[in-house]
């Protein structure tokens, strides 16, 4: 199948996952493929799922590739339809196969509901947005309990700083090789992106980034090693993926590359308008580019 167009309707969901405690491990040596850049470019979709009701329009899909678990592998898919009033299951697919035909293995009921699209997961625990609230919810598959909770600080919610698609998308959960972010905004900030990096255990704030970037002035962002990036736009043929922000130096700037990402995979994981779709990413300090 062709590249899905970006004119539709879109709602894509980059979503993350760390490898390793120690991610310094994997940028040398035989390790370099996995080293750490600044993203060079982003491969066409290949499209895994088209969901057949409503309730698939938007979502989010994830798979941890490190889950520390016997309960589930890397092959495990994760996945929330998010269009319904109150969102409170998590489908488990034992495999990318059983994901395409809509097998789950398993459905659990979370203890909270959720808000909008902006999971994520990371080492073994599951982190959304409770709904209508700030409160961040960090939720363990394999026990099915809720593990901890707590506000984000001035985080906006209820639709005060979304994204340009509009909704309920002022906070969005990430992780990447660096750990686990929030990005979002405050009224402090006046509706630039913030960036916060969290304490994956307790949800702390460990340390936070105001951009200049408007947050409804962007479709999307994602992270990819420390580095947050924004999508220009859901309604255009060919958007771009047009802000950086390097949280290791503290500065944005404007960008340029064509258009959610599991680091060990090299790929970003989307939901497009009912199409759950994947793209690969090119980063320009790693020793082959494929």
């Amino acid at each position: 199948m062709g590249p899905l167009s970006a004119a539709e309707e879109v709602n894509r969901h980059i979503k993350s996952c760390c490898l390793s405690d120690q991610p310094e491990k994997f940028c040398s040596g035989e390790n370099n493929l996995f080293c750490c850049g600044e993203l060079v470019s982003v491969g066409d979709p290949v499209m895994h799922r088209k969901a057949e009701t409503i309730t698939g329009k938007y979502g989010v899909w994830l798979q941890d590739p490190a889950p520390q678990s016997s309960i589930y592998t890397n092959r495990t898919v994760w996945c929330i339809d998010a269009v319904v009033t109150d969102v409170c299951q998590l489908f488990k697919y034992e495999d990318m196969d059983h994901f395409s035909r809509g097998f789950p293995e398993k459905v659990l009921v979370l203890p909270e509901p959720v808000e909008s699209t902006g999971a994520a997961l990371y080492r073994v625990s599951l982190y959304y947005q409770r709904r209508h609230s700030r409160t961040l919810i960090r939720y363990d598959p394999a026990s099915e309990r809720l593990v901890s909770r707590l506000d984000l600080p001035d985080a906006s919610y209820l639709g005060q700083h979304p994204y340009s698609l509009g909704g309920y998308t002022d906070i969005d959960l990430a992780a990447d090789e660096q750990g686990l972010w929030a990005i979002y905004s405050t009224t402090r900030a006046k509706g630039a992106i913030v960036i916060s990096q969290l304490d994956p255990v307790s949800l702390q704030v460990r340390r936070s980034w105001e951009t200049r970037i408007r947050k409804n002035s962007v479709a999307n962002a994602f992270l990819v090693c420390g580095r947050l990036y924004t999508v220009a736009s859901y309604a255009t043929p060919n958007t771009t993926i047009n802000y950086i922000f390097d949280t290791t130096t503290g500065v944005g700037r404007a960008i340029s590359v064509m258009v959610d990402y599991n680091h060990a995979q090299r790929k970003q994981y989307s939901w497009d308008n009912f199409h759950m779709v994947t793209y690969d990413l090119r980063l320009d300090s790693w020793g082959k580019l494929e």
